[in-house]
C-alpha cells in the first residue's frame, strides 16, 4: 500500500513538473535566432520564399530568422541536417515536392521523410505551365499537343531541371495520361533548359510560372496550359491540362516547411501561427505574387496527410515511367 502511494505521489508531482515545462517552452521560444535551412542554392523561389517568411515571422516572434543554404543531392543534403540537428525549434527547413519523391529515387537516403521530422506548414504553391517555343511549334493547345505527338512518336522532345524534379514528374505524367511517346531532356538546373527552349534546341518544357511568366509576357514562349488543378492567379487566362483536355491531370509544386522529429508541440505550434499569420500580410503576399506562388498555410496534421499522399502519389508515377537517378 505504501508503495502505491509512493508511485501515485511520484506520478502527480511528474504531471505538475511536466506542466510548467511545456509551459515555459512555449511561452520562452524563442530566444535566440532560428536557423532556416533552405537545401538549394540561393536565387530560386524556394529561397526566395523562405527569406521572406522569415523577415516576416521575424518581426513577429522577435528573433531573426538566419537562411542557410545547404544545396546538393536533390535537396537531400540540406534534409539530412535537420533530421540530425536538435529538436528545439532553432533549426526548420523550407522543401518542396523532393520531400515526398526523394524516397523512391535515392533507395540509400540518410533519412526518413515521415519519421525524422515534425511538419509545421504548407507555405505556397508555385504552379508549372506547359510552354513551347513559337518559332520552333505550332501547337497552341493541349489537344494540339496530343494530336502532334501520336502523329511522330518520340520525335518531340521535353526539357526539364532534372530528374525526379516536379518540372520532369509533370511531363512524364502528360506523357503517362495522354498516351504518348516524348523524349525527356533532362538539365542540371531550370536556367540552361529553359536556355535551350528558348534557343529551339528543344520543343517543351513544363516550366516554373516564376521563370517561364517574362518568357510568355515578352511573345518568346507559348503557354499551353498549366499544371495544377486550379488555373495560376500570375497566368489567370491559360487553361489547366486538365480543363484543357486531360482530365484527371494534376501536378501542383508545392512548398512547405518541417523541422526536426521530436520538436515540442508547443513549439511548432508557435511557428505554425506565426508562417500562417506571415502569409497573410500584403508585403509577403506580394512578393510571393511576384513570383508566381500563391499562398496555402494549413495545420501541422494536414501537412502530415498531405505529405504522406504526395509520397504514395509520386512512387506511383516514379515506378510506372521506370525513372531512376542518372
Amino acid at each position: 500500500m505504501k508503495t502505491r502511494f509512493k508511485l501515485t505521489a511520484l506520478a502527480l508531482a511528474a504531471s505538475f513538473v511536466a506542466a510548467p515545462l511545456a509551459a515555459s517552452a512555449k511561452d520562452t521560444y524563442p530566444n535566440r535566432p532560428i536557423r532556416w535551412i533552405v537545401p538549394f542554392p540561393p536565387g530560386g523561389a524556394m529561397d526566395n520564399i523562405a527569406r521572406t517568411l522569415g523577415e516576416a515571422m521575424g518581426q513577429d516572434l522577435g528573433q531573426p530568422f538566419v537562411v542557410e543554404n545547404r544545396p546538393g543531392a536533390g535537396g537531400n543534403i540540406g534534409a539530412t541536417a535537420v533530421a540530425r540537428a536538435k529538436p528545439d525549434g532553432y533549426t526548420i527547413m523550407i522543401v518542396a515536392n523532393g520531400m515526398a519523391v526523394n524516397p523512391a529515387l535515392y533507395p540509400d537516403m540518410a533519412y526518413d521523410p515521415v519519421k525524422d521530422f515534425s511538419p509545421i506548414s504548407l507555405l505556397a504553391v508555385v504552379p508549372n505551365v506547359l510552354v513551347a517555343n513559337p518559332q520552333r511549334i505550332q501547337a497552341k493547345t493541349v489537344q494540339e499537343v496530343i494530336a502532334q505527338a501520336k502523329a511522330h512518336p518520340g520525335k518531340y522532345t521535353f526539357a526539364s531541371a532534372g530528374v525526379g524534379t516536379s518540372i520532369h514528374l509533370a511531363g512524364e505524367l502528360f506523357v503517362k495520361t495522354a498516351g504518348v511517346q516524348m523524349l525527356h531532356v533532362p538539365y542540371k538546373g531550370s536556367g540552361p533548359a529553359i536556355a535551350d527552349l528558348l534557343g529551339g534546341q528543344v520543343d517543351y518544357m513544363f516550366d516554373s510560372v516564376t521563370s517561364a511568366k517574362p518568357h510568355i509576357d515578352a511573345g518568346k514562349l507559348t503557354a499551353i496550359a498549366v499544371t495544377t488543378k486550379k488555373r495560376s492567379a500570375a497566368l489567370p487566362n491559360v487553361p489547366t491540362v486538365a480543363e484543357a483536355g486531360l482530365p484527371g491531370y494534376e501536378l501542383t509544386p508545392w512548398f512547405a516547411a518541417f523541422a526536426p522529429a521530436g520538436t515540442p508541440q508547443a513549439v511548432i505550434d508557435k511557428l505554425n501561427k506565426a508562417m500562417r499569420d506571415a502569409l497573410k500580410t500584403p508585403k509577403v503576399q506580394e512578393t510571393l505574387a511576384s513570383i508566381g506562388a500563391e499562398p496555402i498555410g494549413g495545420s501541422p496534421a494536414e501537412l502530415r496527410d498531405y505529405l504522406a499522399s504526395e509520397i504514395r502519389t509520386g512512387r506511383e508515377l516514379i515506378e510506372s515511367r521506370g525513372i531512376k537517378m542518372e
